[in-house]
């Protein structure tokens, strides 16, 4: 499904978020790039490359040496990363691979930072991934998740739904030609754990000093855990 979306994934994103969803990373940037001299990344789920790119420019321009690695299962969505890293001039500081999220093939306690943008709801096993999450993270290590979230108001939570579940799988299915992929996206976050389910998902996971922030009246929530 990602595949068939990849070339038009970026444009509908940042035209249905109303571009909200490039601040929402770069809120989460500060939780990533904290003062380390050099930092070694993965940014799981890591679709077109939005995220990675991100962590790489704040990475270099606060003078952090290190390296982020791309994991995506979708071929196509690799392939836009990879020119989207080329035209930015990354190759040196950005990697990707073809990989589960629920299987990583990396060795225990490889990296400094795990991170994941809008990918996990599409996880068949949350709680595999978590733990997959931790076991890959270096003991200090941290994990960074945004996810996409229903707004807890119930006025803006209706007006929300109106939107994401009747407005934008037309848009997104008339730009892409794929409406069933934009149809799968809305009901995908509809079907995300709350915010008190989740955080207890990820201490079950092992993870400590769990903690939450909501972005845009809840629409974002980005979680934090600790090895």
């Amino acid at each position: 499904m990602f595949d068939s979306i990849a070339l038009d994934y970026d444009r509908l994103n940042h035209i249905m978020s109303l571009d909200v969803d490039r601040s929402w990373r770069r809120k989460a940037l500060g939780k990533i790039v904290d003062g380390a001299s050099s930092l070694k990344v993965l940014d799981l789920a890591c679709g077109t490359g939005d995220f990675s790119i991100a962590i790489a420019k704040r990475m270099a321009r606060d003078g952090v040496q290190g390296s982020i690695v791309g994991v995506d299962l979708s071929d196509g969505m690799l392939q836009v990363m990879k020119e989207k890293v080329s035209d930015e001039g990354l190759q040196g500081m950005i990697s990707m691979q073809k990989g589960d999220g629920e299987n990583l093939q990396f060795e225990d306690g490889t990296f400094d930072r795990v991170t994941i943008a809008f990918g996990i709801r599409n996880f068949e096993n949350k709680e595999q991934g978590l733990r997959e999450m931790l076991r890959v993270l270096k003991d200090g290590g941290r994990v960074v998740i945004l996810e996409l979230s229903l707004p807890e108001n119930a006025f803006v939570r209706s007006l929300y739904n109106l939107y994401f579940l009747h407005i934008l799988p037309k848009i997104g299915g008339k730009v892409s030609g794929d409406t069933a992929a934009y149809r799968y996206l809305p009901s995908s976050v509809v079907g995300f754990p709350k915010k008190d389910e989740f955080m207890d998902m990820m201490r079950s996971a092992g993870f400590s000093m769990v903690s939450h922030k909501a972005f845009s009246l809840g629409i974002c929530r980005m979680f934090v855990g600790e090895k």
